[in-house]
């Protein structure tokens, strides 16, 4: 039987890459998108194209209603949701004495909370079949943290923590729970960065470039599919060498 994968904020980045990838390896994907409606139905309309199945349901992971229903809707469609993979997030440049509480649980709400309320509607399905795969995007500032984005950084190291406690609960029962932390890559969320910074970036970076989306989607594929069976609590770092 086909697998399915469920793919948070999947509509651009690393999220549509996933998609994609994912549907060229024959599993039923699961769209989901917040306010970029026109990517996402415009990459449901790619792969219908390529005879791939796939459907986009709109729901904000922040929102636990509206997660429950992107769930039922799911597992109506396809029965079961084999891999889970929480890419959903944003990102914020402000300095910690610009930040406002608003700020700080907005990132908290949409990068943290978001893993917790994907996870608890697809860990009880999941335990009933006695297999599962989740994989968890974090950042390579959740490991070293990052200068003016305390309260991104803190939600990225948040994740991964929320990985390794996860995947020792729920390994006695055949669920792998893994992190994928990327380093800098070339997405809509990074084109904000000005040239210079993005230069510096670079210079620090051993292979001297940028990240594709495409790359992370490479690893993600890797986590979950039957290669990865030994290996969970992990936290997967393709960064070029920025951080070893």
């Amino acid at each position: 039987m086909k697998k399915t994968v469920l793919i948070t904020g999947s509509s651009r980045g690393i999220g549509r890459a996933c998609a994609e990838l994912f549907a060229e390896n024959d599993y039923n994907v699961i769209i989901n998108y917040v306010h970029s409606e026109k990517e996402a139905f415009s990459l449901l309309q790619l792969l219908k194209d390529r005879g791939q199945s796939a459907i986009a349901i709109k729901a904000d992971a922040a929102d636990y209603a509206q997660v429950q229903t992107l769930f039922a809707e799911s597992i109506k469609q396809f029965g079961k949701i084999d891999v889970l993979v929480n890419n959903a997030g944003i990102a914020e440049q402000k300095l910690f004495i610009d930040m406002t509480e608003n700020d700080w649980d907005n990132m908290m709400n949409v990068n943290l909370k978001g893993v917790f309320n994907c996870c608890k509607f697809a860990v009880p399905d999941m335990l009933s079949r006695q297999e599962g795969k989740i994989i968890n995007i974090s950042s390579i500032w959740g490991i070293t943290g990052a200068s003016c984005e305390v309260h991104y950084s803190t939600a990225k190291a948040g994740i991964i923590g929320f990985t390794k406690a996860l995947a020792k609960e729920l390994g006695p029962s055949n669920i792998q729970v893994n992190c994928v932390a990327p380093g800098v890559i070339e997405t809509d969320m990074n084109a904000c960065i000005m040239d210079a910074d993005k230069k510096e970036l670079i210079n620090c970076t051993p292979l001297q470039r940028m990240g594709k989306p495409q790359e992370i989607a490479e690893s993600i594929l890797f986590l979950a599919s039957d290669k990865a069976n030994f290996i969970t609590g992990q936290v997967l770092s393709p960064n070029g060498g920025f951080v070893i």
